[in-house]
């Protein structure tokens, strides 16, 4: 007989349905918000002019991937807490969840650290023009010097996620990302008398929102089960709590960045094409990124509810939630790509009127956005490997995905396609992403429970 659930764990129990809308809705509209600002950044920083935006276009991979590093010590703590609590283990999960803060920011110290020593090396390899960066330098800088705070939102966060809280996590996305939205026009281009910063002023409104979410999660934390209480540290083991969360977290770390590696190496093949090609190549990026923002909600809540469902060992709600979520990936991504295909060039149009960026945003579009399903499914399926402890398969699964499929598909047929062939890559990619996905879930599943197959 299966012992009851316990009382924090409240998604091993009651409609998986509708766990997956409450825990994923809150998601989409705290990742929104979050992927709102890229979008904000590059309209205000193309009101600058065209040199501004591809360096915006060669500082963007770079952004995504150190995020994506930190994003994967959030999941490292919100695969260690969900598992405690659906475990019943609450003192346990109570210093994993302290412990993960504490170790997330110390995370973003380091990483702040390198990238600041690092932005010419990085930059230069991206094969980025020399008159860009000056450019980039006076946006990297600033970032780079408040990174911690976005790592220590990230700990916050999984803590948070863990628990369920998918509200409280989106409420401090969605409070960063107002500070960003505020500070933006002031900072960048100027309003109110304020001359402004130019790129820079895209850094600074970062980094400040960063400060402002950091508070605004501090304050929620206190209302969960699991509140702030660093005294907790004092007579645990820290060592295994590291061990705990970097099993997770460095597998998904890596995994995450490894995704906007390869999106740096293709910014360098597409700047072989020329400046414009790498403006409609970044900005078409920034809007790929938004329109995707349900599979990344989906993601976020996916990992709690297998998490949870997965400790304690209610195996058949783990499958039912991954089988819903990879039907609504398939349906979105074909739904959007429909969209895409239809709308490109208007849409360009939005960040810019000058017809050569116009075209290359244009065609990305309507080669990438076919691929948009398989990428539902390689993060969603990633989210549910590193719930059950299985990051190193999203790992494997991420290396294969970039070295063995895009990166042979840039290079191979770039000579005769020119930037088509990057789109086509990442397009080659994503399918690559789904398919593998699917194998690799189904094959967790069924050394868990023989008896599952996605059939039944």
């Amino acid at each position: 007989m299966t012992a009851p659930a316990p009382s924090s764990a409240r998604l091993v129990s009651g409609s998986i349905p509708g766990h997956l809308v409450s825990q994923t809705l809150p998601a989409v509209i705290g990742v929104a918000a979050i992927m709102s600002i890229g979008i904000v950044d590059a309209y205000f920083i193309g009101q600058l002019g065209s040199a501004p935006l591809a360096a915006i276009s060669f500082i963007f991979p770079v952004a995504v991937a150190s995020t994506s590093l930190g994003v994967g010590v959030m999941v490292g703590i919100n695969s260690v807490v969900a598992r405690a609590l659906g475990e019943g283990d609450m003192d346990r999960a109570a210093r994993r969840a302290n412990f993960g803060i504490v170790f997330a920011l110390a995370c973003g110290l380091v990483m702040g650290l390198a990238l600041w020593l690092l932005i010419d090396p990085i930059f230069s390899a991206m094969n980025a023009p020399a008159h860009l960066m000056p450019l980039i330098r006076v946006y990297m800088a600033p970032y780079a010097m408040g990174f911690p705070l976005s790592l220590a939102i990230m700990g916050f966060n999984g803590v948070l996620r863990g628990q369920g809280e998918a509200k409280r996590t989106s409420t401090v996305s969605i409070t960063y990302a107002a500070a960003n939205w505020v500070l933006n026009p002031i900072l960048i281009t100027g309003a109110f008398g304020f001359p402004g910063f130019g790129i820079a002023g895209s850094a600074y409104a970062t980094v400040i929102g960063w400060g402002v979410g950091v508070c605004a999660a501090m304050w929620l934390l206190r209302g969960t089960p699991l509140p702030l209480n660093l005294a907790l540290l004092r007579d645990c083991d820290l060592a295994e709590q590291a061990r705990a969360i970097i099993r997770v977290g460095l597998p998904a770390s890596f995994s995450n960045a490894i995704n906007p590696l390869g999106l740096s190496v293709l910014t360098a093949l597409v700047a072989l094409e020329g400046e414009a090609a790498v403006a409609g190549f970044g900005a078409a990026g920034r809007l790929q990124s938004f329109v995707i923002v349900p599979l990344l909600g989906l993601s976020g809540a996916i990992g709690a509810i297998v998490g949870q469902n997965w400790g304690a060992r209610r195996f058949d709600r783990a499958r039912e939630a991954t089988l819903y979520a990879a039907g609504f990936c398939v349906v979105w991504g074909l739904l959007v790509a429909i969209l895409m295909m239809a709308a490109g060039a208007s849409l360009a149009r939005v960040f810019t009127d000058d017809p050569a960026v116009v075209a290359e945003f244009d065609l990305y579009l309507k080669i990438a956005a076919w691929g948009y399903a398989g990428f539902g499914l390689l993060i969603v399926g990633n989210g549910i490997m590193n719930a059950v402890d299985k990051a190193a398969f999203a790992l494997v699964q991420s290396v294969a995905r970039v070295f063995l499929v895009m990166l042979p598909v840039a290079l191979m047929l770039q000579p005769d396609m020119g930037s088509a062939a990057i789109f086509t890559a990442e397009l080659a990619a994503n399918l690559f992403g789904g398919v593998s996905a699917i194998l690799l879930v189904r094959h967790i599943f069924l050394r868990q429970d023989p008896a599952w197959t996605p059939a039944r």
